[in-house]
């Protein structure tokens, strides 16, 4: 499964997979739980494929994070925790992205990513974020 079928939603802990369109919005299922909720299209939603992160000289898309992350952590875990001291995120965040902005990407952000990181492995979806990686260097070759 690709992040484009993983979504966050929000007001609601953790991420989402897509299942299927309804006619008002569509049902997704929680990663966390498995349990099933239908998405009003006037929630706010996020797709995880379309999120990207400030650096400080362009917007770095969300699953290259993630392959950053994952590299930094051999396909394991983060050795952080979101509940982290603000330092502590800080500093782990600018070992995986040196050159992020500070200014534009906040603690609250660096948690949200190291979750929703920590979610995608713990379901053994990262694998599939290097496949997509993989097939995109293949077309630029």
């Amino acid at each position: 499964m690709s992040l484009e079928k993983i979504i966050a939603i929000a007001g609601k802990p953790g991420l989402f997979k897509l299942v299927t369109q309804t006619r008002a919005g569509f049902i997704a299922e929680s990663l966390i739980d498995h349990k099933k909720l239908s998405v009003s299209i006037q929630q706010n939603v996020s797709v995880l494929s379309e999120i990207a992160i400030y650096t400080l000289n362009e917007e770095l898309p969300l699953k290259q994070v993630f392959l950053k992350i994952k590299e930094k952590e051999n396909g394991q875990p983060t050795r952080v925790t979101s509940k982290e001291s603000k330092d502590k995120l800080e500093e782990y965040f600018f070992e995986v992205l040196p050159d992020y902005d500070e200014d534009r990407v906040y603690v609250s952000d660096i948690k949200k990513v190291i979750q929703w990181y920590n979610l995608l492995q713990k379901h053994n979806l990262l694998p599939e974020l290097n496949d997509g990686a993989d097939k995109k260097q293949d077309e630029e070759e």
